[in-house]
């Protein structure tokens, strides 16, 4: 039996998900959700209007989400939650050490990691590419930015696997359920804090070259980032940071699998890679849900939404907008240009961006040199994540042939 007609009988994540997003837009670009009581924005102009207004849309969640006590030392360097001017203050330090210069010049090295790690699978012909590459990959290229033993790089697994996988959660969680979820992971969360600070404090007494060392020294205004600040933002990048290449690597070779002759187009022309990944991005986007929350009463397409309302902005429906995208519903790697919403819009954009659009494209091309097919044999082995958290593969086996 051919993998399309699997699928046919099994739907996937891959199959429900845009089902799903095509209902939300069905019921109009804004609607309130009673069950969940939130509102949920679904139209790509809504959600760009949305994300681009932080002043009446904010990032800040705390007044009307549950807390806990090692999250709210977190939220002290993780400028995604934070509105102007905190936001602008700790994005504008982060920015001097984490430069666009920074990130290209970590080109040849992760060519040499990805190469490292495929060497290691070089006699078989079946292997799982999360855990051979998707992994292990950005993990230890973010793990060597921050000047952090990537020796230690399976604890900061560890620690991403308790954070995002939504284990504790059903599909439409609600407020319990985050506060239930929110106890059960604050164990990881303390012991992610307690490293990254005394890898922190190390730095202060024997700086290097890497990127906490730049954090420890960069200033606006004659203000220095404290170290609990920094302890946010490393956590966000060591952690937060490598999850999203894994899942662009994992959905890319899934998404290609399920459109034969992909793979081929781009062994073709690997000039079209770059195109290729953003069109994954804007198809299966890692976190196709942000909150948002009203600082005051708003109209949004002809909504009275009051203050302290909880919005949940669908990139992945918005993504998928006929309003705004020719033919949404195909999967097309040459479309450009691509203005999908998947990192964001306005002064949120994803930080880091750059880096997982680099890693990923050199992942693709480095995968695309080694083997002549790439095909995932059954697509009942592949397991996903819980996609209330995040839209991704933990487990991929995929069987390969070389040259």
């Amino acid at each position: 039996m051919v993998a399309s007609e699997q699928l046919t009988q099994t739907p996937s994540v891959l199959d429900v998900l845009p089902d799903r997003w095509q209902s939300l837009r069905a019921a109009g670009p804004v609607g309130y959700d009673d069950a969940q009581g939130v509102w949920r924005v679904v139209g790509y102009a809504d959600v760009a209007a949305v994300l681009a207004d932080p002043v009446t849309y904010s990032s800040d969640l705390s007044p009307i989400a549950p807390t806990q006590q090692d999250f709210e030392a977190f939220r002290q360097g993780n400028f995604v939650g934070m509105d102007p001017p905190e936001h602008r203050k700790l994005r504008t330090l982060v920015s001097q050490a984490f430069t666009p210069r920074v990130v290209h010049g970590l080109a040849p090295r992760i060519e040499a990691v990805c190469a490292r790690l495929l060497d290691a699978v070089a006699d078989r012909d079946r292997f799982d590419v999360v855990d051979a590459l998707a992994y292990p990959l950005p993990i230890i290229v973010i793990a060597e930015l921050l000047g952090v033993p990537a020796g230690d790089h399976r604890l900061f697994q560890e620690w991403a696997s308790t954070l995002f996988s939504g284990d504790q959660l059903g599909e439409a969680p609600d407020m319990a359920d985050l506060e239930r979820a929110l106890e059960a992971i604050a164990p990881t969360v303390r012991e992610m804090n307690d490293y990254v600070l005394g890898h922190i404090r190390h730095r202060r007494a024997h700086p290097g070259d890497d990127l906490t060392s730049k954090l420890l020294t960069a200033e606006v205004d004659g203000v220095r980032l404290r170290d609990q600040e920094i302890v946010g933002f490393v956590a966000l990048l060591l952690v937060a940071g490598h999850i999203t290449t894994t899942a662009l690597l994992g959905n890319a070779l899934v998404t290609f699998d399920r459109h034969p002759g992909t793979l081929g187009v781009l062994r073709d022309d690997p000039g079209k890679v770059p195109d290729a990944v953003e069109e994954v991005l804007r198809w299966l986007p890692p976190f196709p849900e942000l909150g948002r929350r009203t600082a005051r009463p708003v109209v949004l397409s002809g909504h009275e939404i009051p203050p302290d309302s909880l919005l949940m902005v669908h990139l992945g429906a918005a993504n998928r907008d006929p309003a705004r995208f020719t033919a949404p519903e195909a999967f097309d790697v040459t479309r450009s240009p691509n203005p999908h919403l998947t990192f964001g819009h306005g002064i949120h954009f994803c930080f880091g961006a750059p880096l997982a659009r680099l890693e990923a494209r050199i992942a693709l091309n480095l995968l695309l040199n080694r083997f002549c097919s790439i095909v995932v044999p059954s697509h009942d082995d592949i397991t996903f994540q819980n996609p209330s958290v995040i839209v991704g593969v933990r487990h991929l086996p995929v069987e390969v042939t070389r040259p």
